[in-house]
């Protein structure tokens, strides 16, 4: 019985193929799927990307809170080569390069936000150029000893500064500076060389003297935009610019980041702090000229107005720049005399002798 009853069910299976074969039929239509008459549910329109609540005011970067009331700081750091490493160089959102005496440089590191940085040093002198860059951010100085010229000035002009060698700041009680020696692992510095401040330290101390915010008419009138390539730019893959026969600052395009690795004395400019290498998204150089004032080589560096160059991108431009008195910002415009924009990032800005050539391929 369970045979006849398999034997039946395949004989059935056979049939309905020819049951349901309709080509011989020239009447017989096709099965055709049935037709919905419900409309068609539309595409989702895409969600808009929201516009960031802020920008950093010396980077141009997307931020979470308003900082374009507060003060950033400007700290002197020491670039001698047997200073090196720097500490917390490669936080710092701008960097100025300038010469101080006898063909070597200090930078001049400005920090929207110095309670994020750890160990910052080693701090060196005051110059006046440097203190007028730093005026133009409306920043707090930071530095160890100065210059004649620019104690002259402090004294003339009753300003605020925070000095580690002289002064308030250079007492224990301050709690703003120390020095140590082996500040680096597997180093050991000249006294010179040894003095250090935080984040912490920087943090606390404008709290206590009131010097957080800006003072109320101030504005950082710098343009930042998402791409600063500059569209007419030629190729700048490296950078080299020279300050004197004892430093030469190179810059390669490293092309994954989009950004410019910073090299001194022929190895990576690093930040002691994490061994991380100085990088950064633009690159402006501003030519002047350069005055020796006294015995010691220290020089006057003309902050005026004068030429350079801007790259972004691995690409490279001429540019002009001003600035004019101590308190005003440095201003850069392209060949067109529009100004210049810049891509979202940080900065190094290299102020150079007009007589030295800078390379670009």
């Amino acid at each position: 019985m369970k045979r006849l009853t398999c034997l039946f069910c395949a004989l059935l299976l056979l049939l309905l193929p020819a049951c349901g074969d309709t080509s011989g039929d020239p009447s017989a239509s096709p099965s055709e799927p049935p037709v919905s008459t419900a409309p068609a549910t539309p595409d989702p329109m895409p969600t808009p990307t929201p516009e960031p609540a802020f920008y950093h005011p010396l980077t141009g970067l997307p931020c979470e809170n308003d900082l374009s009331g507060t003060r950033p700081v400007a700290i002197m750091l020491n670039n001698l080569r047997e200073a090196l490493p720097q500490q917390g160089n490669s936080q710092a959102d701008i960097i100025y390069e300038v010469l101080a005496e006898g063909g070597i440089t200090r930078m001049l590191a400005v920090y929207q936000e110095p309670g994020s940085l750890g160990l910052v040093g080693s701090v060196r002198s005051a110059r006046q150029y440097y203190w007028e860059i730093a005026q133009g951010h409306d920043a707090v100085y930071i530095h160890a000893g100065a210059s004649p010229e620019f104690y002259n000035t402090k004294s003339r002009l009753g300003l605020f500064t925070v000095d580690g060698v002289n002064g308030y700041y250079s007492s224990a009680n301050a709690g703003m500076f120390w020095r140590d020696r082996e500040r680096i692992s597997g180093h050991r510095y000249a006294f010179e060389h040894s003095l250090l401040t935080s984040g912490e330290a920087i943090t606390a101390m404008l709290a206590k003297e009131g010097k957080e915010a800006h003072k109320e008419s101030y504005l950082y009138e710098m343009v930042f935009t998402d791409d600063g390539t500059p569209v007419q730019g030629s190729a700048a893959t490296t950078v080299t610019v020279p300050f004197s026969n004892y430093k030469t600052g190179v810059f390669h395009y490293d092309t994954a980041s989009g950004l410019y690795q910073v090299e001194e004395y022929g190895e990576p400019y690093i930040d002691g702090n994490d061994g991380s290498q100085v990088a950064v998204t633009n690159l402006i150089v501003l030519q002047t000229s350069y005055v020796v004032l006294d015995d010691a080589g220290r020089v006057k560096v003309d902050l005026s107005s004068g030429q350079g160059f801007f790259a972004c991108g691995g690409k490279i431009i001429p540019i002009t720049w001003e600035k004019g008195a101590a308190e005003n910002q440095l201003r850069y415009y392209d060949e067109d005399g529009s100004p210049l924009a810049l891509g979202r990032g940080k900065t190094y800005v290299c102020i150079t002798p007009a007589s030295r050539t800078v390379m670009a391929e």
